[in-house]
């Protein structure tokens, strides 16, 4: 059999380890171009757009 603990660990130690377990929301911002939301400093997934100009044609890769 695997060893098992000694003592029972208390209510705050555990609580302290798992502090740093928490999800973040994910920091999106409003396209300028289409207003549909992205991540910031990111090409737009929706318009293919990128600091007001246009990086990726969309229609393209989804006619593909």
């Amino acid at each position: 059999m695997p060893p098992q603990p000694k003592r029972k660990i208390s209510k705050g130690r555990r609580d302290r380890r798992r502090a740093h377990d928490a999800l973040t929301p994910m920091h999106l911002v409003r396209c300028s171009h289409c207003s549909s939301m992205r991540l910031p400093h990111h090409v737009c997934p929706d318009c293919g757009t990128y600091k007001g100009r246009t990086v990726l044609d969309i229609e393209a890769e989804k006619k593909k």
